[in-house]
């Protein structure tokens, strides 16, 4: 079958599209017929191996994972003899990954890909395999995000401060589902399609500060962090809380930076203050991709994607996805013409 490997880290030019073996599903496993893949910043940063540190953790000289792809739909081919949740034939979405996304799994972009069922959902049937595609990684993120670290509760004020891209669009639009009167952040390219997903209030980044709006918020959830946390914390209500997703790049290097100042502000700030200051990174199980798979099928969410490509095409994906500023998903669809 074929599918993008790479052997060595660097920039997407070390991908390439390659005859591999089809994979066999272990007795926990489906074996799925890939339609679609989706593209997250996790992908870039694990093939680029940054900061150099991590390749400790990655591997060293060269990388353990060496397919990408996380966000997976297709259908089902193949159970192992102990997975029951699913049969061939079902159409289904979700993650390529073990217990965490940095584990050692089959890369989504490819013709068959195996995972365990519990990182699977049956596909909604009002949106296509792309669509479907895009939502495991940054669905979860702004679910767990907004309801479990965030706390939402209808009436609150919620900011999204990168709202335009892939998990700013599903944050939007969960918030709103959760009762939340939300304020997009975003350039002024997206704020038409951020009023049309759901935000109440709008502002351009580029020419306007939410930290110096005089404006205060309940939660701010925060996709792009480019403010301080410190500036954050100033603009939350009293017991308001921020919610960090990711580093200032969206790659591991700032991941790193962000987490390590996160831990410092939590320890040395939230101790002393109502206020809380929360990073987290999203959890991949079955309840909560059936609770994405319920808000899509009843049209609270739906799925924004600025491009899709063809499998070949994966490595120029790749590159537009590093340059930034994709507004929602970008895809691979794996349909004729590879």
């Amino acid at each position: 079958m074929k599918a993008m490997v790479y052997h060595t880290y660097g920039s997407p030019d070390v991908l390439h599209c390659e005859e591999v073996a089809k994979p066999v599903p272990s007795d926990n496993q489906v074996l799925i017929r890939v339609r679609a893949a989706a593209l997250n910043a996790l992908d870039v940063g694990l093939m680029k191996g940054r900061p150099y540190f991590a390749r400790f953790f990655f591997g060293f000289p060269n990388p353990k994972i060496t397919r990408p792809g996380r966000d997976v739909a297709g259908e089902v081919e193949a159970v192992g003899t102990s997975a029951t949740r699913f049969k061939p034939g079902d159409e289904v979405f979700g993650a390529c990954s073990g217990k965490s996304w940095m584990d050692k799994a089959d890369g989504a972009f490819a013709e068959y890909a195996c995972t365990v069922e519990t990182a699977l959902a049956a596909k909604p049937a009002n949106i296509t395999f792309e669509q479907a595609a895009s939502l495991p990684v940054a669905g979860l993120t702004a679910l767990q995000g907004l309801r479990d670290k965030g706390k939402l509760q209808p009436g609150q004020k919620v900011l999204i401060n990168g709202a335009g891209g892939g998990v700013g669009t599903f944050a939007v639009q969960i918030a709103k589902a959760l009762g939340g009167e939300v304020t997009a952040v975003s350039n002024s390219r997206n704020l038409e399609l951020m009023r049309s997903i759901g935000a109440d209030h709008v502002l351009d980044y580029t020419r306007e500060d939410f930290t110096r709006s005089g404006l205060n918020y309940d939660i701010i959830f925060d996709c792009h962090p480019s403010h301080s946390p410190l500036a954050c914390r100033r603009v939350l209500n009293s017991n308001g809380i921020y919610v960090a997703v990711g580093g200032p790049t969206g790659h591991l290097a700032g991941a790193i930076v962000r987490i390590l100042t996160m831990v410092f502000l939590s320890v040395v700030v939230s101790r002393f203050a109502s206020r809380k200051l929360v990073m987290f990174i999203a959890k991949v199980n079955h309840e909560d991709l059936g609770t994405l798979a319920d808000l899509v099928a009843s049209g609270k969410v739906m799925p924004v994607i600025e491009k899709s490509y063809r499998l070949s095409e994966t490595a120029q994906a790749m590159r537009d996805l590093d340059e930034g500023h994709a507004r929602g998903k970008l895809v691979v669809s794996l349909g004729t013409g590879q």
